[in-house]
């Protein structure tokens, strides 16, 4: 592999609230155009505006998270958090189900890596937090495209 391959994770909540914010501004500057002479809608008009102006900035601050994989080493990054593991060291991976997926790396003898926690806690994790919207599909498509093979978690061989 001599290219890079790079998977962002889309994130709902932050277009949630950039899309919210701007319908709130939006309204904000209707409300005042509407009823510019009665100080109840310019001071419900500005509320509504500066409002919006927040949840837009406190949404654009969301940083999604991004897996790369390049000849040398995987990277994952969740803003200022970045693991980096050498490509040689990663056996196999496998997807966590549940309302915030998060993906698991194995080492070559198939046991589960630990990684420090994203909050800052003291625990170790064996996984690394994607979002809700990823899909399994693409995170086994961009896993195989760097030829990284699923864990096989099946009891039996068959």
């Amino acid at each position: 592999m001599t290219e890079k391959v790079r998977l962002v994770c889309p994130l709902g909540r932050k277009h949630a609230e950039l899309w919210g914010g701007a319908a709130l501004v939006v309204l904000g500057v209707v409300c005042v155009a509407a009823g510019a002479t009665h100080w109840a809608n310019l001071a419900l008009g500005g509320l509504l505006v500066v409002g919006g102006l927040a949840l837009s900035w406190h949404g654009s601050r969301f940083r999604p998270p991004v897996l790369e994989i390049d000849a040398q080493e995987f990277r994952y990054t969740r803003g200022r958090y970045v693991v980096r593991i050498p490509f040689s060291d990663i056996g196999s991976y496998y997807v966590l189900p549940g309302r915030t997926r998060s993906l698991g790396l194995c080492d070559a003898t198939g046991r589960p890596r630990l990684f420090p926690s994203v909050e800052g806690r003291r625990a170790g994790r064996p996984y690394l937090p994607l979002t809700g919207l990823t899909s399994p599909a693409k995170v086994d498509a961009f896993m195989s495209s760097a030829g990284i093979p699923p864990r096989d978690r099946s009891i039996t061989s068959g």
